[in-house]
């Protein structure tokens, strides 16, 4: 081999060294999030690939990702707080940020007694229209590994997992007039706070600050979507791999794994508490 060849081989090696190391994923704390509450109480660990989140009687803490995104992919793997977390949240969601008409989409995984199931609460704001909360308890004790909790958000629906089992679809039907949040970038957060007035039981298990501090932790942080600024054709592009097709509805084995939740797991639907919607929103008639 001539040493013209040697050289582009080594150079073409560096460069896809460099290109994989750039763009690799999941990404360290820093390179994608900043504190936005209580620095003293987010501690980095492992280089930043993993972050520890306390709360005690003294404050709770919160993060958000350094950029806005319009549709893609966003995961963490998440360790929630083992033994009693009764009145304790720990969030992640995305948020447009805006106060006259928010778009947001949550987890907020609530608390319990030792021995009680976790549960899950997610809710869908579009337009500035929210109250859309559902509960699933989760099949799993969430305290004793970390579980990868996943927002997929594009042009057709969005879905919320725990790891690979859809809980949570909202499709979108603004053929119907149903509101669908497409037009907003949203921001990646993540807080853990006290919440006892409403958290568990509706609030009548309180915090036990004697098992103080709670501690939540966080790794393999995944965002793929298209950053704003950034692009104006990117968030519009039928070429970003989460607008393909196997993206566009739900699987068979993904349906299954759904209807299963649905059925085993489910324990609060919006859609159907007739003591605040008398008549069903249009959005839980509207189909999947």
């Amino acid at each position: 081999m001539s040493s013209n060849s040697v050289i582009a081989s080594l150079s073409l090696c560096f460069l896809s060294l460099f290109f994989l190391s750039a763009f690799a994923r999941p990404a360290t704390f820093l390179q994608d999030f900043h504190v936005t509450w209580s620095d003293s109480h987010i501690r980095q660990i492992d280089g930043g690939r993993a972050i520890q989140l306390v709360l005690d009687q003294n404050s709770g803490c919160g993060f958000a990702s350094k950029n806005k995104y319009l549709f893609g992919r966003v995961s963490m793997k998440i360790k929630l707080i083992p033994g009693d977390s009764a009145g304790t949240v720990t969030a992640f969601y995305m948020n447009s940020d805006t106060d006259a008409v928010r778009d947001e989409l949550d987890f907020e995984f609530l608390g319990n007694r030792t021995g009680q199931p976790y549960t899950v609460q997610t809710n869908i704001y579009a337009h500035g229209q929210g109250n859309r909360e559902q509960r699933v308890n989760l099949w799993f004790d969430p305290a004793a590994d970390f579980h990868t909790y996943t927002i997929l958000w594009n042009h057709h629906q969005i879905v919320f997992y725990v790891d690979d089992v859809p809980i949570r679809l909202y499709k979108n039907n603004e053929a119907k007039g149903i509101p669908y949040p497409k037009l907003q970038p949203m921001g990646v957060f993540s807080t853990l706070w006290e919440a006892d007035d409403w958290a568990t039981r509706g609030g009548l298990e309180k915090i036990n600050w004697s098992k103080a501090p709670f501690y939540a932790y966080y790794k393999d942080f995944d965002i793929e979507g298209c950053s704003v600024p950034g692009p104006a054709y990117c968030a519009s592009s039928t070429n970003n791999w989460w607008e393909g097709t196997a993206y566009q509805a739900l699987n068979a084995l993904e349906y299954r794994r759904y209807k299963w939740v649905r059925i085993n797991h489910l324990i609060y639907d919006y859609c159907t508490d007739k003591s605040r919607y008398p008549v069903a929103p249009p959005e839980c008639v509207a189909g999947l």
